[in-house]
Parts: structure tokens; C-alpha cells; sequence
């Protein structure tokens, strides 16, 4: 999917950072992984947490269909699909964040709640890059750099604006200026396509030394 995850990937410690609604840590706890989500909408009670994202499906689905040609279908096969499986994970999210709420860390880039090399693998998706009008050059790498901290190894999804617009010279700028942080970063290819040109993330590991 997005992230390209393996099998092997799953058995890792991972953070998905910003968690918001997704089903993602439910799924994967459920089939035995090691997954803790973060974001600042956690702070709040866990059933109104679950309230909200069920009522958000309705906002963003009514936003696939308003802007349908800056997405493909493939995978869900139309905005009625599309709107099944959002449901389907906002009603998994809801339920696991009501059993499980310890898994549901509030906190918030560019300082997170967790110690250095707490988790192998970080997640981050639909924040970087998604809102670079409201996210600064400085908030990028200052985000990267602290996801880094707390995991060997960060993947970012998607490189593109919310409004399809491309990022490639943000993405630029951030590649390099991450080695000064011991960091590296470069674009890799992902098979999973809804927004349209949305077809890599970014992977930033640690710098080898010499």
C-alpha cells in the first residue's frame, strides 16, 4: 500500500504519526504487530475522538466526489467505495481507541512523547507535504528530524499538496538539508495511487558513517 509495507515491516515497533482515524493500528495490533499511534486529537476523550472521525467520513468522501479527477479509482473503484471502506475503518479505529486507548498517544510534530529509538519504523501520513501552506520549510525538517529520533527509520506519504500541486522542490529543499542532521532521505516508488501523481513517499534513515 502507501508505505509498501513487508510482512517482515509489520513485525516491527511502529509509530503511525499523525495516527488521526485511521484503522491502521487496530488492524495491525489485531494480527499481533507492535503499532502505537500519535496525534494532538487524542488529548480528548476517546469516545468523542471516535464520534468525530466517524463524522468526518462524510466531509472527506463528499470531497472525493467534489474533486474526482484529482484521484484514481483503482483501488476503491469509485466515491461509493471509497465511502465503504472509510466507514469501514472509522468504525474499526472507533472501537479499538474505546478497548485500546493506551495505544492512542496524545502528542504532536515537531516534539513527540517518546524516547530516543523507541520504535523501529515511523509512519507519517497526509501531514508533510500535504500542508505545506500552513507547514514551513522549518516545520518539515524539524518534524523529520524528531521522527528520526524516535525511530531507525521514518517514511513520509504522499509528496504532493493536498490540492494535487507538486512538492518535488520542497522535497528537494528537505533532502538536503537533512544531512546536516546525520540524516539521509531519497524519494522511493510505491505502488499505491489514489492521488493522482501521489506515487512515492520519503525514506530517511540515519546517515552511515565513515
Amino acid at each position: 500500500m502507501m508505505f509498501s509495507l513487508s510482512n517482515e515491516d509489520l513485525k516491527l515497533r511502529i509509530l503511525d504519526c499523525p495516527g488521526g482515524g485511521s484503522s491502521f493500528t487496530a488492524s495491525v495490533n489485531a494480527k499481533g504487530g507492535d503499532v502505537t499511534a500519535v496525534d494532538p486529537v487524542y488529548a480528548l476523550p476517546p469516545g468523542e475522538v471516535a464520534a468525530m472521525v466517524a463524522a468526518e467520513v462524510a466531509r472527506g468522501s463528499a470531497w472525493a466526489v467534489a474533486n474526482v479527477d484529482r484521484y484514481r479509482w483503482d483501488f476503491y473503484g469509485d466515491p461509493a467505495g471509497h465511502r465503504r471502506v472509510r466507514t469501514n475503518s472509522a468504525r474499526i479505529f472507533g472501537a479499538d481507541i474505546l478497548a485500546e486507548s493506551a495505544r492512542y498517544q496524545p502528542g504532536a510534530l515537531p516534539k513527540l512523547p517518546f524516547s530516543d529509538n523507541e520504535f523501529d519504523l515511523v509512519l507519517c501520513s497526509h501531514l508533510l507535504f500535504t500542508y505545506s501552506d500552513r507547514l514551513d520549510r522549518e516545520f518539515h525538517r524539524l518534524a523529520a528530524v524528531e521522527m528520526a529520533r524516535v525511530g531507525r527509520e521514518v517514511r513520509i506519504y504522499p509528496l504532493v499538496h493536498q490540492s494535487g500541486s507538486d512538492e518535488r522542490e520542497l522535497v528537494a529543499e528537505l533532502v538536503g538539508l537533512l544531512p546536516s542532521d546525520g540524516l539521509q532521505a531519497s524519494p522511493v516508488s510505491v505502488s499505491y495511487e489514489f492521488q493522482r501523481g501521489a506515487g512515492e513517499m520519503l525514506v530517511i534513515t540515519r546517515a552511515v558513517r565513515t
